[in-house]
């Protein structure tokens, strides 16, 4: 496939053949079912978009039931950006419902295939813009990432994804789930191809309360992969991971340490604390968000006699199962005398999270971390939600504090599996994060 940097310097021409090879190719492998749906928006690069990000008039449904029918009245800010540089929506992803998912097994549309191995998870949430840049069905893709959305996806599939600094990157027209920990990122072929997604879609929006408001510097044309950096390493992070996963662990630090890179020992908190915080925090924001869709305004609306029993059958059968467990639970912990005990506690758990980081930052550049337990695992393997939810156990701590990451492909296990590694940055440092990403892709060769 076409690499984003080539495809820029496409003709109309020969992006329009592209186009038609790709809505082939991707006929052709609909078995994946990456895409829910195949549109071209217009004259610019295709870009794949997880369906959770408004096209104007097209129909973006969150892989939901309850949103079918809603068709999209703008353009998120994102969407805009990559329209003013030559890019263009082909086509809209398949995705866990709301984004709630490690595997891509919850959505409306049914399951994404794993392009890698058809009987394993692609990842979740974004695992139909991760299956569809990893089988060739994309050029690039956008995802989103709320507790390592695109970047374990990425992992799995073994394509490149990255979540940037919150604020970085504007979350107008992104559907809500978390609103403190959602992040609109690129899911590319490389590195580099990553870095000039990023560079497109970001910058200050005032549309988004939440978007950072400082001088944005262009990524890409910085690129240096000969900076020698401080890299952190989380021993005991890597005790808890698969052999597979540890075995890539040695093999990127071997690889850091050859490229010049000074790598150093730190300490975190236990992740379990992680995994706590955030499964309360991020189901009590989605509990706020998604008591909009009452099949009033927009969406799917089931018939009743009476007001308040439509209200209960459309959101009972409109959401799926474990939507409904997130909201369940969210309201639990936002509820009156839990909210301290719970929602509370958690947000003080969240910022003692984030000065650990902090404090690692104050002597490494950047941070070398797993992005899940294990290579992609087979589809039904996780027994219940407990088991699902601590395959998150890597990912989350960088949104509950903000930071930004990017999975890359390091290893394949013996039946062929990627492995990926993510790389940690400090808040703001994209360019350091981007240059220590490149540095090790090239090292990898």
């Amino acid at each position: 496939m076409i690499t984003l940097k080539e495809a820029l310097k496409l003709s109309k021409e020969e992006l329009a053949e592209l186009k038609k090879d790709l809505a082939a190719k991707i006929e052709e492998n609909s078995e994946i079912n990456a895409y829910i749906d195949v549109k071209d928006f217009g004259d610019g690069v295709p870009i794949a978009i997880k369906d959770n990000i408004q096209v104007k008039e097209w129909e973006i449904t969150c892989a939901s039931k309850i949103l079918q029918g809603y068709i999209a009245p703008y353009n998120a800010t994102v969407i805009d950006r990559m329209l003013e540089k030559g890019l263009s929506p082909f086509g809209r992803t398949n995705m866990d419902e709301f984004a709630m998912g490690s595997s891509t097994e919850t959505s409306f549309y049914g399951k994404t295939l794993n392009p890698k191995d058809k009987n394993r998870v692609p990842g979740g949430s974004s695992g139909g813009s991760a299956a569809a840049v990893a089988a060739g069905l994309a050029v690039a893709a956008l995802g989103s990432d709320t507790g390592g959305s695109i970047r374990q996806p990425a992992a799995f599939c073994g394509c490149v994804g990255m979540k940037p600094t919150y604020g970085r990157v504007s979350r107008f027209g992104l559907a809500a789930y978390s609103s403190s920990l959602d992040q609109i990122g690129p899911m590319t072929q490389n590195v580099e191809d990553a870095a000039i997604l990023y560079d497109i879609i970001s910058g200050h929006d005032p549309k988004d309360s939440t978007s950072a408001s400082m001088v944005y510097s262009p990524v890409a044309s910085n690129l240096n992969p000969d900076r020698k950096l401080k890299i952190a390493v989380i021993e005991k992070y890597v005790k808890d991971a698969s052999e597979e996963v540890q075995k890539a662990y040695r093999k990127a630090i071997d690889a850091l340490k050859k490229e010049g890179h000074e790598i150093v020992s730190c300490e975190l908190m236990d992740a379990k604390y992680d995994i706590s915080a955030y499964y309360i925090v991020a189901t009590a924001e989605a509990s706020t968000n998604l008591s909009r869709y009452d099949g009033v305004r927009y969406g799917f609306r089931e018939k009743a006699d009476s007001l308040r029993k439509m209200y209960f059958k459309t959101r009972s059968e409109g959401f799926g199962e474990e939507v409904k467990r997130r909201i369940l639970l969210g309201t639990f912990v936002l509820s009156s005398g839990y909210y301290d005990a719970y929602y509370l506690k958690a947000q003080k758990v969240r910022h003692l999270i984030k000065d650990e980081y902090a404090k690692v930052f104050e002597d490494a550049d950047l941070i070398l971390s797993p992005v899940a337990p294990t290579p992609a695992f087979e589809f039904g393997s996780k027994k219940d939600p407990l088991e699902m939810y601590l395959s998150d156990v890597y990912t989350i701590g960088v949104n509950l504090a903000g930071l930004p990451a990017i999975s890359i492909p390091v290893d394949e296990t013996e039946e062929g599996l990627p492995v990926g590694l993510q790389l940690i940055g400090n808040h703001f440092e994209e360019q350091t994060l981007f240059d220590g990403a490149l540095s090790l892709e090239r090292a990898l060769g």
